[in-house]
């Protein structure tokens, strides 16, 4: 996830592998709120599952990541 450094806005997201398409909703939504990573990170996402991938990856931009 990247996010704008000094907004933390979310710009763009990469992700990759047979989950992919269940995985990018999270990101286009934001995109298109102009969502922040943080508002991603506060978010519920199924746990342990796929979709918490997302919130890990939002929590990470700022450092505040729980599992990577």
């Amino acid at each position: 996830m990247l996010a704008d450094a000094a907004t933390d806005r979310v710009l763009g997201v990469h992700t990759i592998g047979p989950g992919a398409g269940t995985l990018i909703h999270d990101a286009a939504l934001a995109m298109a709120f102009g969502a922040s990573a943080e508002d991603i990170g506060r978010t519920t996402h199924a746990r342990p599952a796929l979709p918490e991938a997302p919130r890990e990856a939002a929590r990470a931009a700022d450092g505040r990541s729980m599992h990577l």
